[in-house]
């Protein structure tokens, strides 16, 4: 399991996370990726993205007032 921050980028996301799913997690491998939720199309986003990419989610999650929380296995 590794854990990613994405937070920082703010809603420019979606790049790192697909490239973090393709190149820096291996098959079977589970990923946490933390990122800023603005006005919570982000989340709708992230999740299709995981689902464009063939992924699986298991988790998606409020993680404090600003930040979300998803869990996907490869």
């Amino acid at each position: 399991m590794k854990r990613f921050d994405l937070r920082h980028l703010k809603d420019d996301f979606y790049d790192r996370m697909s490239e973090i799913m393709k190149s820096e997690v291996e098959y079977g491998e589970v990923a946490i990726i933390l990122f800023e939720v603005g006005d919570f199309t982000s989340v709708q986003k992230s999740a299709d993205a995981i689902k464009e990419g063939g992924y699986e989610m298991l988790n998606s999650l409020k993680f404090n007032e600003v930040d979300w929380t998803i869990v996907v296995k490869k």
